[in-house]
Parts: C-alpha cells; sequence; structure tokens
C-alpha cells in the first residue's frame, strides 16, 4: 500500500509539476542559445478559413465580419463553411455574404464527417480551421502562416482565450487558469520540439498533411494534428495567433463539455497507440505520455485511491506524523473544492480559491468520461455547451 502511495505521488507530482518544469526549462535554454534568422521574407500563401457549423445562427454574422476584418491579402483568403445539418436558419444567413464558400447536407453526420466532406474542396496550399462560436484576432493569419516557413512544420496550433462575461465566477476563474496553463506549457513544448495537440478553436495544417480521419472521432484537432506529427512534422505554438470565446455559462455545462473531452481522450489513446512506443518517435512519445495520457488515464483516478490509501495508511500507522500531514493537506483540498462548490456562482475577488473546486471537476469529468467509453454512449453528434 506504502509503495502504491508513493508511485501514485509521483505520477501526479510527475504530470503537474515536474514536467511542466523540465519542458520551461528546456524551453529557456533552447531560446537563449538559438540562432535567429534574420528572415524578412514576406510570406502569404494562399489560405483557406475552414468552419464547420451546425445551428451557429447567433454567431454567423459577428465570426463572417470578424473572419472580414484579418489583416491579410483578401485575393489569398478563401471561406469555406460546412453546415451539414444545420435547420435554424444558418445556411440562409450564410448566403447572404458574398465570397463564401458553402457547403450544406440535410443529414447531419458529425463534426469530424463535415471535416473529411469539405476537406476535398479545399485548394489551397493551407487550411486555417476555426469555431464558428470563435473570434480571431486581426493579425492571427499571418502569425500561422509565418511558422509555416519552416518546412518541417505541419500544424500551427494557435492560442485559447476564455473571455469571461463574469470573471468572479468558478467556471471562469477555473477555465481561464487553466488555458494560461495549457498556453505556457504548448509554447514550452513547441519551443522544445512540437506542441502536444491543438485546439478547434484555431489551428492550421498545410492541406496536402490531412490525415482522413474515422468518422467516429470525438477529438478532431487533437488526433488531425498529432497523425501529422507522427509523419515526422512538428506542431508549432502561435501565441501571437489568438481565438477568444465565452466561458461556459456554469459548472453543469463545463462538466458536460470535458466528460466529452474526456471520451474522446480515452478514444484518442487507442486511436493514437503507436505514440505510445517511445522507440518510434522518442521524444514526441515521452511528451504526449506525459502531457496527455497520464493526465487522462492516471492521474484522475489517483486521486482517490490516494485519499483511501492514506486513510488506511494512518489507521493502521496512527503516530505517522508525515501520513497524518499529507492526509491533513488532502483534506484541506477537498474543504476548499466544497467551498468553491458553495460559492461557485457567487462573485469573488480572490479567484485561486476556485482552483481545486476546477481541479477536481476537471478530473471527475474524466472518471466520468472513461465511464462513457466503456459502455460506447457518447455519440458523435452532441449538442454544444451553453456558453455566456
Amino acid at each position: 500500500m506504502i509503495a502504491l502511495f508513493w508511485i501514485l505521488i509521483c505520477i501526479v507530482a510527475y504530470t503537474y509539476f515536474l514536467y511542466p518544469f523540465v519542458i520551461l526549462v528546456f524551453s529557456v535554454f533552447i531560446n537563449l542559445f538559438k540562432k535567429y534568422e534574420n528572415n524578412t521574407r514576406v510570406y502569404e500563401p494562399e489560405v483557406t478559413l475552414f468552419v464547420t457549423a451546425y445551428n451557429e445562427i447567433d454567431f454567423v454574422e459577428a465570426k463572417i465580419q470578424n473572419s472580414l476584418c484579418l489583416d491579410y491579402p483578401k485575393e489569398k483568403l478563401h471561406f469555406i463553411w460546412v453546415t451539414d445539418g444545420s435547420d435554424d436558419g444558418t445556411l440562409e444567413a450564410l448566403k447572404k455574404f458574398p465570397g463564401l464558400n458553402v457547403y450544406h447536407e440535410n443529414e447531419r453526420k458529425g463534426k469530424i464527417s463535415a471535416i473529411n466532406r469539405g476537406m476535398q474542396f479545399v485548394k489551397t496550399p493551407v487550411v486555417i480551421f476555426s469555431d464558428a462560436n470563435t473570434l480571431l484576432n486581426k493579425e492571427c493569419i499571418r502569425a500561422i502562416v509565418n511558422e509555416f516557413k519552416n518546412k518541417k512544420t505541419g500544424c500551427v496550433a494557435g492560442e485559447k482565450r476564455i473571455i469571461p462575461l463574469n470573471k468572479d465566477n468558478a467556471v471562469n476563474s477555473g477555465e481561464g487558469i487553466y488555458w494560461k496553463y495549457e498556453s505556457i506549457l504548448k509554447k514550452a513544448e513547441s519551443d522544445v520540439n512540437s506542441a502536444i495537440g491543438a485546439v478547434g478553436e484555431l489551428f492550421a495544417i498545410r492541406t496536402e498533411l490531412f490525415p482522413a480521419i474515422d468518422p467516429d472521432i470525438i477529438l478532431d484537432d487533437f488526433v488531425i494534428s498529432l497523425r501529422i506529427a507522427q509523419k515526422g512534422y512538428h506542431i508549432k505554438y502561435a501565441s501571437d495567433a489568438i481565438a477568444s470565446e465565452r466561458a461556459s455559462v456554469n459548472i453543469h455545462e463545463e462538466l458536460k463539455r470535458k466528460i466529452r473531452i474526456a471520451y474522446g481522450g480515452f478514444q484518442a489513446i487507442i486511436k493514437l497507440k503507436l505514440l505510445l512506443n517511445p522507440f518510434r518517435n522518442t521524444l514526441l512519445s515521452l511528451q504526449y505520455i506525459s502531457h496527455k495520457v497520464l493526465r487522462w488515464a492516471i492521474v484522475p483516478f489517483s486521486f482517490p485511491v490516494l485519499f483511501l490509501i492514506n486513510l488506511y495508511i494512518i489507521t493502521i500507522q496512527p503516530d505517522s506524523v508525515f501520513y497524518n500531514y499529507s492526509f491533513g493537506l488532502q483534506c484541506i483540498f477537498y474543504l476548499f473544492v466544497c467551498i468553491g462548490y458553495l460559492l461557485q456562482s457567487k462573485k469573488t475577488s480572490i479567484k485561486l480559491i476556485f482552483a481545486p473546486y476546477y481541479l477536481f471537476i476537471m478530473n471527475l469529468s474524466v472518471i466520468l468520461g472513461f465511464i462513457r467509453f466503456l459502455k460506447k454512449s457518447q455519440p458523435v453528434t452532441w449538442e454544444r455547451s451553453i456558453r455566456e
């Protein structure tokens, strides 16, 4: 029991602290000794902004106006929208804007099927994927294509930011902290070798590298980007390419979203099983296992097991100072989880008070997502989470 306790402690510490620290240190050293090329060559390939939309009438106009204001030569920027299954007026709204290539089928088969179908119409060397409810900063396309100057770059991940209407509640505080942490980690991974995955709100690939994806895939962005990395190309992180979206309206909606993501995570582990072999692509595999696999497959289950083992140890060794302290710290953590739960809809300026609660929700969603994965009960078509 004691050995298992320490194994789990080491895994949790490695996943949340040691791995990010090591990657950050390597990133700093690489940037210190990196030879910067004075490459002033203007690189403006033709690009396609690709949006899949299912019943996004509330966001269509804002998304298009935002897209038309992007700083990139108009003759080199193309737009593709795939609206399969939409019946709320999304298709009709898009037809009001000239210059858009809109493809529609009445049957809704899921996002990845829409992507697979729409990609046959992409004729540009670079395709940028973005969500309909996401707004992009003006310079994002230039920031993305700049990374493609390097022929070994196969995918570019943008930065996701949360726009809170209510900055003081649990969802906004927790999600904001989480994405800042993820952004720092992905930037460091990108500096060292390759960022692990991309977010669907904003990422780009070389069109020729697009891998046909199974239609049952949930995390299309993650699987597409990692499949490209498996081919020997890098996923670079463009922190100046920013996608902004509203936070989930409440913790229930956020939990619903994260359960779906967790289901997709377990699915991705199976689909990307070759990446679990460090002898095929050592550095990429180690990054993938450290950043995603441990966080999805082991760490969430470690928390309740650690609590129960610790309780057992202090029961048989009541005089053990260390294990009593460690159990006390766990109790304090769960106390803050309860406080976060009670204050989730209240306004407070102490945002860090929600960090334990959000961490708990993240790990709970993985456990629930795993149960759903075992039951195979996640449809490829889902209702999006309600956002502010």
